[in-house]
């Protein structure tokens, strides 16, 4: 740091206590106090919005020194504002069922590494994270939080701590600690208040020790529920018509991480009931709901996607979720289910909806079973939101008006976030989904049975009034929901 050195005492209680609050503190720290002048250490933009709001919000006038993230990182972990041990995980089966952790509750005598690992996932669950990386570097190990879809360095720790808290890891998850040299999965379930979180565990070993990601899943129905995933209410409208067919396949299209099982619970939620025999078959079942038959894959004891839809249909099943389809044997037994008096929900991986009658065709799908049993073709990817707290109307830089032009769309203005306590800095507080419904008719049908291009069936759903994901984006973005670059990102191919 050439010789600059932390003067803490300086620094008032107000300023550390706003400090504190932000769950992401990994780019900016306060550092000094001196003439009515706070001095902070910043390592991004991020960085220096949130110095400047606690700036701002003590009445003082801020500085700012850029240093590199490891080097913050370092200073931080030494003066002890990174990791906090005021709210602690249960031991296994205090309290509550054995295969449960009560988030609320603590435990006093737990040991620094006990209490290490359940202060990260108090912090990725209080800053509405995704996922948790826990992995070693040449000299250190880090600690990454995935926040609305982008991950972020929160913590660097000694790399000797990287074994124990992989093991502790290992024995809250039910995996075999022993075992270092092989990929394990397991289960953590955590209970928030009234809300449970399941974690899902897997392991790898890497060239520099064991790394562990953490997956962090709210069994809480509320946030699976079609009304607010980002459909509009023709969308809607059309898909919970289609979901009470007696037949054929709904499928949802997107890349990993796009919201495709979230979409496809939510439309289970929608028609569950006692009347109605719900089966799925997932790798991995992500969300756990009663009176829903979930199935996991396990190819080593031969359960596979195409096996288990065919033992499925001696289950007298009315809907059967298929997690993905994968290959030609999968989409197979997929059609077949959906020809033979069940509504099918699927997942494909393909950059939008068009696209993945073409990708069936190409799996050797001949055209007219495709056309008798599509229903809907769902294309969909997630944007961030803007925070409404610090959502203010800028002018569009010159290059972003140029790619909106170039796309039919005119954009003058839009919204961004300047940064706030209520969104830790980042200007984005959320994500929704946006959407293209692909409902087929009979002149898309007849496009697919003489393997017409997706180019062919883009061109005339548009023309039917199909919105595209991009002209989703741009209403969003009128309507100061997202911004530009992340409509941009997520629909430019």
């Amino acid at each position: 740091m050439n010789g600059f050195s932390p003067d803490l005492e300086s620094l008032p209680r107000e300023v550390i206590d706003l400090y504190l609050k932000f769950p992401d503190r990994s780019d900016f720290l306060p550092v000094e106090a001196a003439d009515g002048r706070l001095t902070f250490l910043v390592s991004s933009e991020d960085g220096i919005r949130k110095a400047s709001f606690v700036s701002t919000a003590c009445k003082s006038s801020g500085s700012f020194k850029f240093v590199p993230q490891k080097t913050l990182l370092e200073i931080a972990e030494k003066l002890s504002f990174i990791l906090e041990e005021d709210v602690e995980l249960n031991h296994e089966g205090e309290s509550i069922s054995s295969d449960e952790y009560d988030i609320l509750s603590g435990v006093h005598d737990d040991a620094p590494v006990v209490k290490l690992v359940n202060q990260t996932i108090m912090s990725a669950i209080r800053l509405g994270a995704s996922d948790i990386h826990i992995e070693g570097r040449e000299a250190n190990l880090i600690v990454r939080f995935r926040v609305d879809g982008r991950l972020k360095t929160v913590k660097t720790l000694d790399k000797g701590l990287l074994e124990p808290m992989i093991a502790r890891v290992k024995v809250m998850a039910d995996m075999d600690v022993a075992e270092t040299r092989r990929p394990q999965d397991g289960r953590i379930n955590i209970q928030f208040g009234t809300k449970t979180i399941d974690i899902r565990v897997s392991t790898i070993p890497t060239a520099k020790g064991e790394k562990a990601v953490l997956r962090l899943l709210s069994r809480s129905e509320t946030a699976l529920k079609l009304d607010i995933l980002g459909l509009d209410d023709r969308q809607v409208k059309l898909l919970k018509r289609l979901l009470r067919s007696p037949n054929g396949i709904i499928m949802v299209t997107g890349p990993t991480g796009s919201g495709k099982t979230s979409t496809l619970y939510a439309s289970i939620l929608e028609i569950q009931n006692e009347a109605v025999n719900i089966v799925t078959i997932e790798d991995p079942v992500e969300y756990r709901i009663d009176g829903i038959a979930q199935v996991q894959v396990n190819p080593a004891t031969g359960v596979t996607f195409a096996r288990a839809i065919r033992t499925f249909l001696r289950q007298d099943p009315d809907v059967i979720l298929v997690g993905e389809i994968r290959d030609e044997e999968t989409a197979e037994a997929a059609i077949q289910a959906s020809l033979t008096g069940h509504l099918v929900l699927t997942t494909l991986h393909t950059s939008d909806a068009p696209t993945a009658v073409a990708r069936l065709v190409e799996m050797n799908i001949e055209p007219f079973l495709l056309s008798s049993s599509l229903l809907l073709v769902i294309g969909q990817r997630l944007v961030r939101k803007i925070c409404p707290d610090c959502r203010e109307e800028v002018e569009v830089e010159d290059e972003i008006r140029e790619i909106f032009l170039a796309k039919g769309f005119e954009l003058e203005r839009c919204f961004r976030g300047r940064g706030c306590e209520k969104c830790f800095g980042t200007g984005y507080k959320g994500r929704i989904g946006i959407y293209e419904f692909l409902d087929l008719d009979d002149e898309i049908r007849k496009l697919i049975m003489r393997k017409a291009s997706s180019t062919e069936i883009k061109t005339l759903a548009v023309k039917q009034g199909m919105q595209t994901m991009f002209a989703k984006g741009v209403e969003l973005i009128r309507g100061g929901v997202t911004t530009p670059e992340e409509v941009i990102t997520v629909t430019t191919q």
